[in-house]
């Protein structure tokens, strides 16, 4: 009997180590999905303080809040069922799909670029559209929850090609664990970022002559900052996109371009000492911003040729 129980325990023992070790799989494919996904993050966490331009202090949060819940329904109830089905019966369209998902990418972000060096009024006029559309606030959210739609699907399909080699129930975890942690990450980072201005708004009205110097610090420099990180949004797509469209052509049979980028990549690596490795990967980043700059501007020119381009530049 004793035996027996020695045995159950080893048994059970053993059973523990593997769970661990699934466990331990499963944070160390979570961490690499969601860094994988981290520049269309950071153009997500960019793009959505835009959309409470206008909107009443008191009202920043809870709309925030409803635009975090649309973008996690987003993920978990239309994309990533539809994502593992592609993945267990149709892996192979996992490239093609990326690949005009980052195409959509560069050419966001091409028009970001072209709009600020060829429309210098276009900052003022969405800025007075924001403010006008701002009356609407379920229109501004609806509008929000569609656009992080595409960045939603972007972020949840790259994560997906990061773990396909997962079995089914691991790669669900994975995923659900990515859009709870990416979603909470992104909007807790915008509720902040909104919110800075009221917070030093209220520290500049404190007796304590330093905590004004912060508020009104605070006041001034949360522009720069929204600024900036659109700035960085802008290039993270072209950057994110341009990276796919290289890696995903390569994917497919057509190797020079990923080579060639690789190649001056590995002779940067090897010519520098000492910080070789960081330019390395700094001349990988400027090789795929530049396809994604490229790319986007083909896709714009392609675009407003198109009668619906036309009526929308118009």
């Amino acid at each position: 009997m004793s035996a027996g129980l020695f045995g159950l325990l080893d048994d059970v023992a053993a059973l523990a180590r593997l769970a661990a070790a699934s466990i331990d799989d499963i944070g160390a494919a979570t961490g690499k999905a969601t860094a994988k996904a981290a520049g269309v993050v950071i153009d997500d966490t960019a793009v959505t303080p835009q959309y409470v331009h206008g909107i009443t202090a008191d009202r920043e949060l809870p709309m925030i809040k409803r635009i975090a819940i649309g973008s996690l329904r987003n993920k978990l109830v239309f994309i990533l069922p539809a994502a593992l089905l592609l993945s267990q019966f149709a892996p192979w369209l996992l490239t093609p799909i990326l690949m005009v998902g980052a195409t959509y990418l560069c050419f966001e972000g091409a028009e970001k670029v072209l709009g600020r060096f060829l429309h210098h009024d276009a900052h003022g006029s969405d800025a007075a559209a924001a403010s006008a559309a701002a009356v609407d606030e379920k229109a501004m959210t609806a509008g929000a929850i569609r656009t992080d739609f595409i960045l939603s699907a972007e972020i949840m399909v790259i994560a997906l090609n990061e773990v396909a080699h997962q079995p089914f129930v691991p790669r669900l975890i994975i995923l659900v664990i990515v859009a709870l942690v990416i979603t909470a990450a992104v909007y807790g980072i915008v509720g902040v970022l909104v919110k800075m201005d009221d917070v030093g708004l209220s520290l500049a009205q404190r007796q304590s002559r330093f905590t004004q110097k912060i508020g009104r610090g605070l006041v001034s420099g949360m522009p720069k900052v929204l600024a900036a990180l659109s700035t960085i949004g802008t290039v993270a797509m072209l950057w994110v996109g341009g990276h796919i469209l290289l890696t995903g052509t390569d994917n497919l049979g057509w190797h020079a371009p990923y080579g060639l980028v690789h190649h001056a990549e590995d002779f940067v690596h090897h010519a520098v000492q000492g910080i070789g490795g960081v330019l390395a990967w700094l001349t990988n980043t400027a090789a795929s911003a530049v396809v994604g700059l490229v790319v986007g501007v083909i896709v714009v020119g392609i675009v407003h040729v198109l009668p619906f381009g036309k009526k929308k530049h118009d």
